[in-house]
């Protein structure tokens, strides 16, 4: 026999395994996933992940071609990470968390911290004396930090995304959307600063993300414990 004829084997059988590895496997451990459910009244419903929908699926697309996912993950890492005690959540990412997604957005960077539970009200974990925390980040604080983040946040490499606002004179009655900003970014005497549309969408699908919901496969959460800055 050639040495073609045995090259050709060796080929059909590297080939067979990297599709077995990194498609079929997969795809049997993974495919069969569903939102987890619940059942009250003899009613079934699926109770997580949520699907974000609306103005919040609006935000994603707006997300994703601002490409957020470059600096970001949605991802929290279990075992020795320090991702729960940064609180960027209360446990590990499980591939459930992300089984409505078409096209999960886990990123490949972190040059800002992880957004798996920035809608939670619990995330993040800054030292109590640190004049940056915020009371509460809502839509009004997304708002201020993606049009100044460096006045949100002290030493913040973050971008500003004034492209997605509207810099204007006021003319008659202000604009009940306009940002109530903080001397240090005010605008212009007689200005107004008013989010876009696709701003006020971006907001509301980071509104959306919060992976806290406890799942068998993740584990125990875990409380923050130290700060870490």
């Amino acid at each position: 026999m050639s040495r073609s004829g045995f090259l050709f084997p060796i080929l059909l059988i590297a080939f067979a395994t990297s599709l077995g590895v990194t498609v079929l496997i997969p795809h049997a451990q993974l495919g069969a996933l569903t939102p987890d459910f619940k059942e009250e009244d003899g009613l079934v419903s699926d109770v997580y992940p949520n699907v974000p929908g609306g103005l919040a699926e609006v935000g994603r697309q707006v997300y994703v071609s601002e490409g957020c996912q470059t600096c970001h993950t949605q991802i929290v890492r279990g075992g020795d990470s320090a991702d729960v005690d940064r609180g960027w959540g209360s446990r590990r990412t499980v591939a459930r968390d992300h089984v409505t997604e078409h096209t999960p957005v886990l990123g490949a960077l972190r040059l800002g911290p992880d957004l798996s539970n920035v809608g939670s009200e619990k995330w993040r974990n800054e030292p109590s004396d640190d004049p940056y925390k915020p009371a509460k980040r809502d839509a009004s604080w997304h708002l201020k930090h993606l049009y100044n983040p460096l006045a949100m946040g002290e030493g913040s490499i973050m971008p500003s995304y004034k492209h997605l606002f509207l810099v204007r004179k006021i003319t008659g009655t202000p604009s009940p959307d306009a940002l109530q900003l903080p001397k240090a970014m005010s605008a212009p005497t007689g200005s107004e600063v008013v989010p876009t549309p696709e701003a006020k969408a971006l907001v509301a699908y980071l509104g959306s993300l919060d992976r806290s919901h406890p799942l068998k496969e993740a584990g125990k959460a875990t409380a923050a414990t130290t700060p870490k800055k």
